[in-house]
């Protein structure tokens, strides 16, 4: 008697704090995070058991705050990364940053290198934590700097490991917007990225400067966050570790902060 008293006022609760277009609003959601695919209106309107109209005008508010993207054909809806940006932002990152930074130092003392940590920030990403190499000689960003997904080999990185319909949305949109970049050859490095399980490469900011960068791996084996070391040769002779040591360094770290 007692349980169905406490269910009938939890249904009283519910009915008196309704907020219906916020309820179809999540609702979309949830069931588009089920379809890596995407899903046309019709399927939609259909899974959902509503009008068309109201489902048409809650999804081009979705659209409208980058919650849900539409092929270029304009039939088909999926998630974008907005969501996983927001579930990654403030105090997660808080703690990322917390577990990542001793690792990191203990890192830029054994490479004798510098090294920093990217998070994912809507399209673009950020610097959340930096450290310092021991010695005179440094190349080093900023805590704080945003930077490119496209021009930078952090942002690769993140592109490369997220989850592949999410990253072949965003190239998609960018080819549309006109993006001063060849897609096809992005499509390809990216590839070679993810065979590699790293990148290596030349800065495409500082010349001299070699980027070596590993993903943080969710348990699906997507990245929730990237970690870049800027390799610098030294010309004087004294005695540093190459390139493929501070890599092995570099992917300890990443896997010791890689969520299992």
């Amino acid at each position: 008697m007692e349980s169905a008293v406490v269910e009938q006022r939890d249904r009283q609760t519910d009915d008196r704090y309704r907020a219906p277009a916020l309820d179809k609003g999540l609702d979309i959601l949830e069931l588009l995070s089920e379809q890596p695919r995407g899903m046309t209106r019709a399927e939609i309107v259909k899974a959902m058991g509503r009008s068309a109209s109201e489902i048409y005008r809650m999804l081009e508010r979705l659209v409208a705050r980058d919650y849900v993207s539409r092929s270029p054909e304009g039939d088909r809806y999926a998630l974008t990364m907005k969501l996983f940006v927001l579930a990654h932002r403030h105090p997660p990152v808080r703690r990322l940053v917390a577990r990542a930074l001793p690792l990191m130092d203990a890192f830029a003392r054994a490479a004798l290198q510098s090294s920093h940590l990217v998070v994912p920030d809507t399209e673009q990403a950020i610097v959340v934590a930096q450290a310092t190499c021991p010695g005179n000689w440094e190349f080093g960003i900023r805590v704080g700097t945003q930077i490119a997904l496209l021009g930078t080999g952090s942002g690769h990185t993140l592109l490369a490991f997220q989850d592949p319909h999410l990253t072949e949305e965003a190239l998609d949109r960018w080819q549309r917007d006109g993006k001063d970049h060849d897609m096809d050859a992005m499509r390809a490095e990216l590839e070679a990225c993810r065979n590699a399980g790293h990148r290596i490469g030349p800065s495409q900011q500082i010349r001299g400067v070699d980027d070596i960068s590993v993903p943080i791996r969710s348990p699906e084996g997507h990245a929730i966050a990237v970690l870049t070391c800027p390799y610098i040769q030294r010309l004087d002779g004294k005695a540093q570790p190459e390139i493929d040591e501070v890599l092995a360094l570099l992917k300890g770290v990443a896997q010791d902060l890689s969520l299992s």
